[in-house]
């Protein structure tokens, strides 16, 4: 049988290391026969070239800054040069300084939520925007899917990335509205927590894994992003054609229910 996937060309962004959920996303990708190309930028990329290659085929790292205009400028060239169309879009792609974030809402300086904002929520409109051409001329219309941790509520520590994730999920809500006429389609993955490099030196991080497994209908397991990249999968997927607009809850369950927003302790941070 084809898998899901087959003959789709996938742009995926957010892979640093294997313990990146892009990577699951990329590798799940692959074994249901996507051809991939990924993105990485300056001290990082060799990081994300190494993470290529652990690939069951080993994949291409094109140079992207998402801040960067010659790089968002060239990214559609480069992708008409690989691959004609588009098929779909992972936007992996999250930062917020670290005063932005921590406990320091209140104290945070402007430059610095900024960054996170543009980083974490513009740079989803911008990359969709420079890669509309590409996206549009999609057989089966061009899907884009962005990680998400939970907008709707105010986590402890997470601060300006909090104020990012919301943003992201308004973004993705007018994209939705705006390049549907395209067959353009733009949906968001919402993760319970992964352990990733971003998380690994998070205060708390145990505690929030285990509070989360306990408030979580389904349950939850921190070391396995298997399940966020599937339901990402389903998005990039024809079977997703007319979704478009929607934050996709892959958290056991957890977002259904008071205890693990209420449950979390207020030391804890969340990932970015």
């Amino acid at each position: 049988m084809a898998g899901l996937l087959e003959g789709r060309r996938l742009l995926v962004t957010g892979v640093v290391t294997k313990s990146s959920i892009a990577f699951h996303v990329a590798r799940r990708a692959q074994e249901e026969g996507a051809e991939v190309l990924l993105t990485g930028f300056g001290r990082t990329r060799r990081m994300t070239e190494r993470a290529a290659g652990r690939l069951p085929q080993p994949a291409e790292v094109v140079e992207l800054d998402v801040t960067n205009a010659d790089d968002l400028a060239a990214i559609g060239p480069i992708v008409a040069d690989r691959f004609g169309h588009l098929d779909g879009l992972l936007h992996g792609i999250a930062f917020a300084p670290g005063d932005a974030i921590g406990g320091n809402f209140l104290d945070a300086p402007v430059g610095s939520t900024l960054t996170a904002f543009h980083i974490s929520a513009v740079s989803l409109r911008d990359l969709v925007v420079a890669l509309r051409p590409q996206l549009a001329a999609a057989p089966e219309g061009g899907a884009v899917v962005g990680l998400d941790f939970d907008g709707t509520v105010a986590w402890p520590h997470y601060d300006w990335m909090g104020v990012a994730k919301a943003g992201l999920e308004a973004v993705t809500r007018y994209l939705a509205r705006d390049l549907g006429e395209e067959r353009i389609r733009v949906n968001l993955v919402a993760s319970g927590p992964i352990e990733t490099l971003a998380a690994s030196g998070i205060d708390g991080f145990d505690r929030l894994a285990t509070t989360w497994e306990q408030a979580a209908p389904l349950g939850w397991d921190v070391t396995d992003p298997e399940p966020v990249a599937d339901a990402s999968l389903f998005l990039l997927s024809p079977l997703s054609r007319v979704v478009s607009g929607h934050v996709l809850h892959a958290d056991g369950g957890a977002h259904a229910v008071r205890g693990a927003s209420a449950a979390v302790p207020a030391e804890v941070a969340l990932p970015a």
